[in-house]
């Protein structure tokens, strides 16, 4: 039988499942929840990532905010895996993209432009890069649970 164990590793929550005395397999092994940060200005469309990737048991929302004043300061002390931000342009990066993934590279930006059903995904790798994105519950929850080619050919 595997059982489940929470445990924190500095601001990170982690999922430990170890094998009961009757398992033999010995297996252990450890599960790190994606950190999301959402600072989307129009409430409907916080609350509707909120709704999509909250209940998520691979991810965690660490912090919501709908003052685009706030999201440095967030960013510096949740440390999220991703932002998730309004985008009212969705041919344009916004603003606070550059300035973030040049300070904080290893995180990624989703920046979602619902009245477009537009969203883009951003990350840094040398210079900036992104990629279109479904939508949809299923492409908000594909692009916080991959991985971010670091070249592209």
């Amino acid at each position: 039988m595997v059982l489940p164990f929470l445990c924190t590793s500095g601001s990170h929550l982690n999922l430990i499942f170890f094998t009961s005395a009757g398992d033999t397999s010995g297996t252990e092994r450890a599960v790190q929840r994606v950190r999301v940060l959402v600072a989307n200005r129009p409430r409907l469309m916080r609350d509707l990532v909120l709704a999509t990737v909250g209940d998520q048991p691979d991810i965690e929302i660490v912090g919501e905010t709908q003052d685009e004043a706030e999201i440095t300061e967030l960013v510096e002390r949740m440390r999220p895996d991703y932002l998730i931000v309004s985008s009212e342009q969705p041919e344009v990066r916004p603003g606070l993209c550059g300035f973030l993934l040049g300070r904080y590279p290893q995180m990624k930006i989703l920046a979602v432009a619902a009245e477009r059903n537009n969203s883009i995904f951003y990350w840094a790798f040398v210079d900036i890069r992104s990629k279109r994105v479904e939508t949809s519950e299923q492409g908000i929850l594909s692009v916080l649970r991959s991985k971010p080619e670091l070249v592209e050919i």
